[in-house]
């Protein structure tokens, strides 16, 4: 699949690429220990990236404190 975009959200790598079915995104988060993957519509990632985003840092605060 085609890398569509790379970014950091703090110590969680996001990587965004095109999903396996048409007008689906696949995301992949990494942040050196726990890795979490799920797909999305292409309209979810336009309009609720921010909201996704807050999820993603949420997620991985909550797996780092359960440690």
């Amino acid at each position: 699949m085609r890398e569509l975009e790379t970014y950091s959200l703090g110590p969680v790598q996001v990587t965004i690429t095109e999903g396996k079915k048409p007008g689906k995104i696949d995301v992949t988060c990494f942040d050196g220990e726990f890795r979490s993957s799920f797909t999305v519509s292409e309209y979810e990632y336009k309009n609720y990236k921010r909201l996704m985003n807050l999820r993603i840092s949420e997620t991985f605060a909550s797996a780092k404190e359960g440690d």
